[in-house]
């Protein structure tokens, strides 16, 4: 169990925000990706559905990270929760590659009416990813480790 010490003195303020951040970056990836479901020029546009195969786990591990983030913040101290987070970060991490790709995909076969509206939706995605790591890379000046690696967590 980490000590008191450990909660009382890291600024988990911080870590919650930038978790909300790539929160909010996550909820306009989805929504304006899930919007060319119904759009008929883009319903069937290759590299959506697949992405969406990553997309809707990614946003599951970023929900419960920052669930967990914010337990912590609001007092509570289990190790275990650290550890949740830890493993939803990494796991989101996995997720997000997959969506780049299904992105890329996207761009790569939509009609040139859509290519700026993807390429928006593509640096949503950036944002997310970038305010996930900023998240992990905090974390870890806290002391908190990842592990190395690719592999699957539970969380």
């Amino acid at each position: 169990m980490y000590p008191y010490y450990f909660y009382r003195v890291n600024n988990w303020e911080h870590i919650l925000n930038l978790l909300h951040q790539s929160l909010y970056a996550e909820e306009m990836v989805c929504a304006m990706s899930t919007q060319l479901f119904h759009i008929p020029k883009t319903k069937d546009l290759k590299g959506n559905r697949e992405m969406h195969d990553h997309l809707v786990p990614a946003s599951y591990h970023r929900v419960t990270a920052v669930g967990s983030s914010q337990r912590i913040v609001n007092g509570e101290q289990q190790q275990s929760i650290v550890e949740t987070m830890v493993a939803c970060i990494k796991n989101a991490e996995n997720q997000d590659k997959k969506v780049r790709e299904g992105l890329k995909m996207m761009e790569e076969n939509a009609s040139p009416e859509f290519k700026t509206f993807i390429k928006v939706i593509i640096k949503w995605q950036e944002q997310a990813e970038s305010y996930l790591n900023q998240a992990k890379e905090s974390l870890r000046t806290m002391g908190v480790s990842f592990p190395a690696g690719s592999e699957q967590q539970s969380g």
